[in-house]
């Protein structure tokens, strides 16, 4: 069994699709969420979706104990499912190449500090971008630069709007994220 807890800082809605697609399996199971804002939506739906979630502080996550108590979980896999925190690099070193996020656009454009959400699909259409969509990565030290695992992208029309970008690209990750974590924590054996 492969142990998986998501950390995110928003509604949820990936991780929620990420749940649903592991409901169920009697090789991954998805033993916590993590969450750094005690206002987001993921809350309300860990509860619905009967997950713990645990709630943490900028303090507890630099002094170490976030990191204890993940390990402490017997994890072996943290996905990042909207979550807006830097990693620190004790995080990095004790789950080398284990560490996965989604960022909302093809990766190396459009990517770093402060580029999440709506400020992403902004700057896609103000740089007149004919096409945008996903990159799902291993997380390093540096904001969105670990290497990729996989990318899918959208045509952009003159016509759209960040809003009607960030609906293409949400449908991708849906779709998309769920199937290629399980790609990467259950390897197809040979």
């Amino acid at each position: 069994m492969k142990n998986l807890v998501l950390f995110a800082s928003g509604s949820g809605s990936n991780a929620e699709k990420i749940i649903e697609h592991f409901k169920g399996s009697d090789q991954v199971r998805i033993t916590h969420i993590y969450c750094n804002n005690p206002t987001a939506g993921i809350i309300q739906r860990a509860e619905r979706l009967g997950v713990p979630c645990r709630v943490f502080d900028r303090e507890s996550y630099k002094n170490g104990t976030v990191l204890k108590e993940v390990q402490s979980l017997r994890t072996d896999w943290i996905i990042l499912a909207g979550f807006l925190w830097l990693i620190p690099s004790d995080f990095v070193k004790a789950f080398p190449q284990r560490i996965v996020n989604i960022h909302p656009a093809l990766l190396p454009k459009f990517g770093g500090k402060g580029m999440y959400g709506h400020f992403v699909h902004e700057a896609v259409v103000a740089a007149g971008e004919k096409e945008s969509g996903i990159t799902i990565h291993y997380v390093n030290e540096h904001y969105d630069e670990g290497a990729t695992i996989f990318q899918s992208s959208f045509p952009v029309l003159p016509s759209d709007t960040p809003e009607d970008v960030a609906k293409k690209g949400q449908v991708l990750e849906h779709r998309d994220f769920p199937k290629v974590i399980e790609s990467i924590v259950l390897p197809a054996s040979s």
